[in-house]
Parts: structure tokens; sequence; C-alpha cells
């Protein structure tokens, strides 16, 4: 089994009806460590040390963030910027990240119609991430497709329930090893492959969607 830490950052979090669902269903799943940044460190004074022990410990990362100006919030970069130090996560002597996952669970208050060539934001949201993807690739780690909410302000409760349960069922099959690289690798949104793990049922198949 695989462990998973969950860096969640959100810096209004009591005005967020979306990460509020999706902490809901997923805190407390079985093999996943949620990681309240904001709520650790209000002033942005990162523990470096007891951030590091914990990335050595956890097998998949995953950044959970509203989507803000096409980014994530300041703890994020702050994060970044203190914990995956040089000669530790990536350099000459930076290897122990190596062989680990990292992926973005993001909600957009845009449509998935408003990242495209033609729309509002005029590029996908996989291009807006690919800072955190060559971080990844920096230091060695797999980089999973994201898994994005769109619409935010659009969403009703019943849909909110239906995506929350939608991630922490993605979130488990990760645990339980049941996604398959060749499945992930083709995928733009790790929300696309959601259904192949429901039918997958247990079956280990690694074997034969600015918000609010």
């Amino acid at each position: 089994m695989a462990k998973i830490l969950i860096q969640f950052a959100h810096p209004a979090f009591g005005k967020s009806k979306v990460h509020k669902t999706l902490v809901k269903y997923s805190r407390g799943l079985q093999g996943v460590t949620f990681n309240d940044l904001y709520e650790l460190y209000p002033d942005l004074h990162i523990d470096v040390a007891r951030e590091k022990n914990l990335l050595l410990q956890h097998d998949i990362i995953v950044l959970q963030h509203p989507f803000y100006w096409y980014s994530g919030p300041a703890i994020i970069k702050q994060w970044l910027d203190l914990v995956l130090e040089y000669n530790w996560a990536y350099g000459p002597g930076g290897n122990v990240l190596e062989g680990k996952k990292m992926m973005s669970a993001i909600s957009c208050g845009g449509s998935i119609n408003a990242y495209t060539q033609g729309g509002y934001n005029r590029y996908p949201v996989t291009d807006f991430l690919l800072p955190f993807k060559q971080t990844a690739y920096l230091c060695k780690m797999n980089w999973l497709p994201p898994f994005v909410i769109h619409s935010t302000y659009r969403q009703k409760a019943g849909g909110l329930e239906a995506l929350a349960s939608q991630y922490t069922d993605i979130l488990t099959a990760l645990v339980n090893e049941q996604i398959a690289p060749e499945q992930y690798n083709q995928a733009t949104y790790i929300n696309d492959i959601e259904l192949a793990i429901a039918d997958a049922g247990a079956v280990n198949i690694t074997e034969g969607k600015t918000e609010n």
C-alpha cells in the first residue's frame, strides 16, 4: 500500500464550499495524511524539518488548493521554496524524493471550456500547472494528472458530494496501487479514469474537475 500526503492550502477555508466538501470526505481515509499548511503556518514560517520528514514518510504528494491566479496560494510557493532544498530534493545529492509521485487537486471558477485555446483563459489547466510538473521532474518524482473541479460557483450540494466521492475513490485507488501508469499517462485529468477504477472494483488493475 502507498501512503498519501495531502498538502492542503486554502487561505479562506471558512468561506469555501468545494474544499470543505472534499476535506469532509477525504480527511481520515486510510493511508492518507492531511496536512493543513495555513492552519499550521498562518505566518508562513514553515517548519522545514517537519515537512521534510513528512515527505520522506509518504509515497504520493497531493497539492490540494484553489486555483488562484493560475497557480496556487502563496503558502504553496513558500513551501516549495523552503522545503525542496538543493542537494536534498534535487541537485547532485538530491535523490530522497526519487520515485515518489506528485499531483495537484484543484478547484477552478472557470468552466472547462474557459480553459481552451478559444476560451476566456486561452490555455488548458495543464499548461498552467507546468511549473509544478517541472518541479516534480527536477526532484525525480513522477507527475500524475491533476484532479480538477471546474465551474465551482455553479456547483450544487449534490454535485459537490458526487465530486468529493470521486476524489476519495481516486485517493483510495492510489493508496491501494490500483491505477496503472499507462492509465494515468493517457489521462488529461485523473478524474477521467474514475470510471475505470469503479469498473475494476477490488481488482488490482496494476496487474491485469479563482474558486471558492
